[in-house]
């Protein structure tokens, strides 16, 4: 039966089970059946409760404590029951000694809600917080003899509060308000350098290729300064021990370590208590790629906290938050330099346009001077066709003239160096004269011009050649784009500001493109227009000289019911202070400048069509009256081309854009077209892409001119199927030498013209079938054994051109034999070693195949591939046996051979002159083998029917 006494500990749980089996008579509470009444109900109340409580009682603060509380106290429980707090928390007691003894000495409750204390509860002074509560415990008389202690650890609050305030003050530092990587760091560190009980050291080591840079770092205090302990940079792949000693190589990898031993490297108190740092942690600083980290966060663990796994989590939390405020920072230093780069190109671009532009001016004037002297001098007048050549001539110079002052204009307002020199102007009636200046190029073309200009009450201040810029860029803006209605122009005040508007009903702008519509360079892709001319910075132009006089530009606009663009000026920038002196030089010059332009657009009244001179021509020339087809949209170069070409006794149709081209070519079948590329409505590429789609127009000739240069632009042609591709400025004898070329060369393959109807097969009789070439793959590259590929590009030099001899048609064709769709041919050809030679065999090619069922895809990439090789030959051919190219082109089992073969040596040519990138191109359509002998070179090339590109 259970003792008496002991029934005081039942249901104490295990705690209580203890206390029953301990002596306390051994304590200074003496034997359990002496106790008084009072501690008996205190330990009673202790027990029963599952709240942390603890009992001191007696001078000697004994103590008694439940199940809850034991759990508090660690490895010091089971010993502490009955025995003296002072012991027992003796690492603690100068902070707890105050707070009990102020309740025993008053008698009055305290409550502290996080009590930091140090605690010996783990096997090393750990750092806790508690939330307690101590009153005073009375005897049966009603004297304080102890203090009940109600309590509960809120050590992971705190700690975690702590550490949350912590990344939150490095996503403020790191919030981009610096976007310098060093500076970034600088104050990442300076945050963590606030929290010195959870980082009592930090360092950030940034990778720089192999090399770890330390980029900022900090801890302790001068008298134990962490820099001095750390590398400033270590090679990754460095084996010494100093730069291995901080597991950096490791998390450089993406793998965290730990490092112990801190003490040997580095001497650092830290924690409330000022214990040495013992452990630290290097954490990879994740980036984009996983094997690659950013760089590495060297940090010290606090001595007083375990290294659990919620203190790792927190690491790694702070190990991402360096991460994305460093990887914030190189993204907008990255952009910042991008930036830079960028405005610097800008400047140096508009520099350059400015030196360039200012160097026009010489030559110009040079030009335009001679120009107006000749076509003004009474005394000694030109012949009617002279002066058309001459008057052409200036009208262009004129035009160059213009776009150059606008370049310096634009160049000038962007570097801020513009200014405006304004007069005091009677502003109804200098917009009323400038709209007058486009009055007949308006009426030509169909429109009519209203114009409503009252006087304004008061006069206006305004540079008048900023005005004038800015009138005459708007009306050109509106002819361009208005084909039926009328273009209104208009001018009004009221008490706020004047009012300048262009109304048109032209074609409109979509509300996705009004954002951009004063960007410089900026087209409305797919736009209808007059013309595909222009610099693009007409309304930029406006836009900024606008803001320079002190207003602003709007627009709003329709598509389909036309637009109108508002010029506002306020008063207050409209009554500015006057410039006194001569007016400035230059009055109406961008206005007669923006109507030549104009006039330039506009479809010719004659309806296109020049008959040549029955005189005209070489005598007995066999392409006399031949039928060709000009499409261009400047009304200047359709003019030039009529007059030269009908000069040599053919008729020539001019129309301006490649859809009226379409609809002239079914109604009269030309010998040949002479296209443009940049064009309103449909371009030339797009006009030869439907020309080469349709059987009917299939073999038509078709030379296309460009001002766009450069391989791509001519292999862009040539791949849709152009016959040829000739660059402006061009010679007018070369540009007769390669339509006569292309004209004699459809006609010998009785390709269809204008006396014919649709393309007729070509008759061909069987021949040999030569034995196969034995050929090695081409090396490519100045190292190769063999002679290297050259490409020379598909537009000749026209340097190289005026050294040749006239261009001219194959001179021998070997017959083909075809079993058709899928059978086998064999055809080939020989040509002069010639510069047209190429364009030339395109067509052969092209008519030869036509028929067979090769995909249209592979028959261009072949002609793109076979043309380098064919200008190869021309090109570096030295002291030919025979001067000519032999091309010949095989089908059978599905594979398509094309042999190109030349009876000369190999020259090669430097890489500053490859400018059509050759053997890369026929590498990328074909296979391609080279032989070179004594005789000569031969490549092949080489693609399957049924392999796309």
């Amino acid at each position: 039966m259970t003792r008496p006494h002991t029934d005081l500990f039942t249901g104490g749980g295990e705690t209580g089970r203890l206390m029953a089996e301990l002596d306390w008579t051994g304590t200074p509470l003496g034997p359990v059946t002496g106790w008084p009444q009072s501690l008996r109900a205190a330990v009673r109340m202790v027990l029963s409760s599952r709240y942390p409580m603890l009992l001191l009682w007696g001078d000697r603060f004994s103590q008694l404590y439940n199940d809850a509380y034991s759990a508090l106290i660690g490895d010091k429980h089971p010993a502490a029951l009955g025995g003296d707090v002072r012991v027992t928390l003796a690492e603690g007691w100068d902070v707890l000694a105050p707070l009990i003894q102020q309740a025993m000495a008053t008698g009055v409750a305290s409550w502290v809600p996080a009590l930091q204390l140090l605690l010996e509860r783990a096997g090393y002074r750990e750092e806790a917080y508690f939330s307690v509560s101590h009153a005073p415990a009375r005897d049966d008389e009603g004297r304080t003899v102890g203090v009940l202690t109600v309590c509960s650890e809120v050590t992971e609050q705190v700690v975690g509060e702590r550490r949350l305030r912590l990344l939150r003050d490095l996503s403020v530092r790191g919030d981009g308000r610096t976007v310098d990587v060093d500076a970034t760091c600088a104050r990442l560190i300076d945050a963590i350098d606030g929290h010195p009980l959870d980082v009592p050291f930090a360092a950030i080591y940034l990778r720089d290729g192999a090399v770890l840079r330390r980029a900022a770092c900090a801890g302790g205090d001068p008298t134990h300064a962490v820099a001095g302990a750390l590398p400033d940079a270590i090679e990754l792949t460095d084996p010494a021990p100093a730069a291995q000693a901080w597991g950096l190589p490791d998390a450089a990898g993406g793998r965290a370590a730990e490092v112990t031993g801190v003490t040997d490297l580095l001497t650092l108190p830290a924690g409330p208590w000022d214990d040495p740092v013992r452990t630290a942690l290097a954490l990879p600083l994740p980036s984009a790629d996983e094997t690659q980290p950013l760089g590495v966060l060297l940090v010290g663990v606090s001595p007083s906290r375990r290294l659990d796994e919620a203190y790792r989590s927190f690491y790694q939390l702070l190990a991402q938050q360096v991460s994305v405020a460093l990887r914030n920072a190189q993204a907008y230093e990255e952009e910042r330099r991008r930036a830079e780069a960028l405005a610097e190109l800008d400047r140096v671009k508009t520099d350059f346009f400015t030196n360039v532009s200012h160097e026009f001016r010489t030559p110009l004037t040079l030009m335009l001077g001679p120009l107006s002297d000749a076509l003004t001098d009474a005394t000694a007048p030109l012949p009617p066709v002279q002066r058309e050549r001459v008057e052409t001539a200036w009208r262009n110079a004129t035009r160059l003239l213009a776009l150059v002052n606008s370049l310096l204009t634009f160049s000038s307002l962007e570097t801020g160096r513009a200014g405006s020199d304004v007069r005091v102007v009677d502003l109804a009636a200098l917009t009323a004269e400038l709209t007058g200046v486009f009055r007949a190029a308006v009426e030509r073309a169909g429109l009519v011009l209203e114009v409503d200009c009252p006087p304004l009450p008061r006069p206006v201040t305004v540079d008048p050649l900023n005005w004038e810029r800015i009138v005459t860029n708007l009306l050109s803006n509106a002819l361009k784009y208005t084909f039926l209605g009328r273009i209104r122009v208009g001018l009004e005040a009221d008490g706020d500001e004047v009012r300048l508007t262009v109304t048109d009903t032209g074609i409109g702008i979509s509300e996705q493109e009004l954002p951009k519509l004063f960007e410089r360079f900026h087209r409305v892709q797919g736009a209808r227009s007059r013309s595909h001319e222009g610099t693009g910075i007409g309304l930029a132009l406006v836009h900024e000289l606008a803001r320079l006089e002190g207003g602003e530009v709007r627009v709003t606009s329709q598509v389909g019911r036309g637009s109108t663009f508002t010029v506002a000026l306020p008063w207050s920038a409209a009554l500015r202070t006057a410039v006194n002196g001569s007016p400035p030089d230059g009055r109406g010059e961008a206005a007669r400048a923006a109507l030549h332009e104009a006039m330039t657009w506009l479809t010719d009244p004659t309806g296109g069509v020049a008959e040549p001179d029955p005189t005209s021509g070489p005598a007995g020339d066999e392409l006399a009256g031949a039928r060709i087809l000009v499409a261009d949209d400047n009304s200047d170069m359709r003019a030039y081309l009529s007059r030269l070409l009908t000069g040599q006794g053919w008729r020539v149709r001019a129309v301006t854009d490649g859809s009226q081209a379409l609809d002239a070519i079914h109604r009269e079948p030309p010998d040949l077209v002479l296209t443009d590329v940049m064009m309103p409505v449909l371009d030339g590429f797009d006009l030869v892409r439907r020309l080469r789609a349709d059987p009917a127009t299939r073999a038509l000739p078709v030379l296309v001119l460009s001002a766009r240069a450069g391989g791509e632009a001519s292999v862009a042609g040539l791949s849709l199927g152009a016959d040829d591709y000739l660059v402006k400025p061009f010679a007018a004898a070369e540009l007769i030498a390669r339509i006569r070329a292309a004209i004699r060369g459809a006609r010998a393959r009785g390709a269809p013209s204008a006396a014919q109807g649709a393309p007729q097969a070509v008759n061909a009789t069987p021949t040999a079938r030569p034995a196969a070439v034995v050929s090695a793959p081409a090396t490519l590259g100045p190292a190769a054994s063999t002679p290297a590929l050259v490409g020379v590009g598909l537009a000749d030099d026209p340097a190289d051109a005026s050294a040749r001899s006239a261009l001219t048609e194959p001179v021998g064709v070997s017959p083909a034999h075809s079993d058709g769709p899928g059978g086998t041919v064999d055809v080939g050809w020989t040509y002069a070693s010639a510069a047209t030679s190429a364009a030339a065999m395109r067509r052969d090619v092209r008519t030869a195949l036509t028929d067979l069922d090769v995909d249209p895809e592979v028959l261009e990439d072949l002609l793109v591939a076979a043309s380098e090789a064919v200008n190869n030959a021309v090109e570096h051919a030295q002291r030919p046996s025979r001067p000519e190219v032999r091309v010949r082109v095989e089908i059978g089992g599905g594979l398509v051979r094309i042999s190109v073969r030349d009876f000369g040596t190999w020259r090669d040519r430097r890489p500053a002159m490859d400018r059509g990138r050759g053997a890369l191109l026929m590498n990328a359509y074909g296979d391609v083998r080279l032989v070179s002998t004594g005789e000569g070179t031969t490549v092949t090339i080489e693609r399957r029917l049924d392999e796309r590109a």
